[in-house]
């Protein structure tokens, strides 16, 4: 496991880029920078399951451990999905937090991902893309 920080400044409120992160629409915009098509089923609950899917159905799904509103949301990474059909796998404790704190300036963006080692190339070249298109559009 490697543990993998990001971050960007971004010039808006907490509120606004919750709301980029975790509405629909603009899921579907940031996403686009891991898969294009990218959407997300599930109502971000703590304890509910949230899956991550392609046009194709297939994605993966993770169990929602942490949602304060504005502030952090947690997740524990915790299969594949394959053609719709759920496919678990022992991912350890592979996470991942979204976690905003308010600037003078707006909101601090940060993500915190627990990866497997064969997953941290895909986070190092996706996630500094995603988090570049979360500040574009929030601060719309």
């Amino acid at each position: 496991m490697k543990f993998l920080e990001f971050e960007i400044q971004i010039n808006a409120t907490p509120e606004k880029v919750w709301e980029t992160l975790f509405t629909q629409d603009s899921y579907k915009k940031w996403a686009s920078a891991m898969n294009e098509g990218t959407y997300f089923e599930g109502n971000w609950e703590v304890g509910s399951i949230m899956k991550f899917l392609d046009p194709q159905n297939n994605g993966m799904y993770n169990l929602v451990t942490e949602n304060i509103r504005f502030k952090v949301l947690g997740m524990k990474h915790l299969g594949w999905i394959l053609k719709g059909e759920l496919s678990p796998q022992n991912w350890e404790d592979s996470t991942l937090n979204y976690i905003l704190e308010p600037s003078e300036n707006g909101t601090l963006l940060k993500g915190t991902v627990n990866s497997l080692d064969e997953f941290v190339e895909f986070f190092n070249s996706k996630y500094p893309q995603n988090f570049e298109h979360i500040k574009r559009l929030s601060e719309k």
